[in-house]
């Protein structure tokens, strides 16, 4: 038996995805954001978060998933990414669960469309449910981390 990991599920296109509840800094339903020039499609802009300027990305945009109307229930996940906070709008974010790490295997080459580098593997949970773990320091590419610090500190 592995280590036990606390995780955030969340879904984004009907997928279930999670996240170490210890990268997640807070869940907030969705905020008005500024667009900030010069950032890639996918950093919908900064939100004001309480006194932090937080730079937003759209996970499904990131991912080349289609792109859908906000809901009632979007959300905005703050994790923390190398010190700094990032905000990423998924479909919901619906449970906190316990995984074994040794039920998470490496991603196949392709899932869902997202490619593997994204992806920190694939955890097989009880009744067949499987759960995409993403990998965060992937989901940001270290060129996109400078660029979000350098929104950060504006």
């Amino acid at each position: 038996m592995g280590e036990e990991l606390k995780v955030i599920v969340f879904k984004l296109n009907n997928e279930e995805y999670g996240v170490e509840v210890d990268k997640v800094q807070t869940i907030e339903r969705m905020l008005p954001m500024t667009r900030v020039p010069k950032t890639p499609a996918f950093v919908k802009g900064v939100i004001n978060l309480r006194g932090v300027v937080v730079p937003i990305i759209d996970l499904r945009e990131r991912f080349g998933l289609p792109q859908t109307e906000e809901t009632p229930n979007t959300r905005i996940i703050n994790v923390a990414v190398k010190d700094i906070e990032v905000g990423m709008i998924v479909d919901s974010a619906n449970d906190v669960i316990d995984i074994d790490s040794d039920s998470i295997t490496d991603p196949p080459e392709v899932v869902g469309g997202i490619r593997a580098k994204y992806l920190r593997g694939v955890a097989k949970l009880a009744s067949d449910r499987l759960l995409v773990m993403l990998n965060l320091e992937e989901v940001l590419n270290k060129n996109e981390i400078i660029q979000l610090e350098e929104i950060e500190g504006t």
